[in-house]
């Protein structure tokens, strides 16, 4: 069987690819059993600084194949949390928010309930402006169970999030950035995604690990657990050897050489 989801890393930056493009990335047993083994590769892999997320051919993810999941059943057992908190299922999604590395998902074509919730694990979303999305779930008799309530609390109005859960409807990536599931628009969602990995690469990888942990933190976290962690966050960067490059380089005006 042809790999589900493809890891080629360059530079720090992790190149990953779901790769079912004859499909258009559908959910399948397959599917699910790729993206979990590739968010638990990725977790271990301390050469890696940020990620990059799309899907091959002609969409992002067109969310469940209905036909294989008629055929035989996704195969995950929803009640069982498989991997800590969550179910097989949910990780797929809620797994891009965990690793300690940023993630930034590039999406074209579709993504659409499923796939609509695995791009919502990342930590910035960059779309084509006519890219379709929906929360899906509903047109099939069902609820979004892919960590995505989890994920869009912190990106959408409530009413706007009941809106497009209820209805099931189709909106655009315009409309996708106007209701804040979008972090920004690009003709060229992949390449404009590698500007900002690389970017990204070049800071204090130890640093931008560190913001990642807090600003997840500020989901649940109250605000003396939010003051705490800054606290302890930048005790362990200061004057560490990574830190004192970035000023050097700066001072400098070079490069800097980070050690990841």
């Amino acid at each position: 069987m042809e790999e589900r989801v493809t890891i080629t890393v360059n530079d720090g930056i992790a190149d990953v690819r779901l790769n079912r493009a004859d499909k258009m990335n559908a959910l399948d047993p397959a599917m699910f059993a790729g993206i979990n083994a590739a968010i638990e590769k990725l977790a271990g892999m301390t050469d890696v600084r940020v990620v990059v997320l799309s899907g091959e051919g002609r969409a992002f993810c067109a969310g469940l194949d209905m036909a294989s999941m008629a055929a035989g059943g996704s195969g995950n057992d929803l009640g069982k949390r498989s991997h800590g908190m969550a179910n097989t299922a949910q990780n797929v999604a809620w797994g891009w928010r965990t690793l300690p590395m940023p993630v930034i998902a590039a999406v074209h074509g579709v993504a659409l309930g499923g796939g609509f919730q695995i791009m919502s694990g990342a930590c910035v979303r960059i779309a084509r402006p006519d890219v379709r999305l929906s929360i899906r779930e509903t047109y099939w008799g069902l609820v979004p169970d892919m960590a995505g309530l989890a994920l869009w609390r912190t990106l959408a109005r409530d009413d706007v999030l009941r809106d497009l859960t209820y209805s099931a409807r189709e909106f655009t990536g315009a409309e996708g950035e106007r209701y804040g599931f979008i972090t920004r628009l690009a003709d060229d969602p992949r390449a404009a995604a590698f500007d900002l990995a690389c970017e990204i690469a070049g800071r204090n990888p130890d640093a931008v690990k560190a913001s990642k942990r807090l600003i997840n933190l500020m989901v649940d976290g109250d605000t003396a657990t939010m003051l705490q962690g800054e606290s302890d966050e930048q005790i362990k960067l200061m004057r560490s050897p990574n830190q004192v490059e970035a000023v050097k380089a700066n001072m400098e005006k070079r490069a800097p050489v980070f050690v990841d």
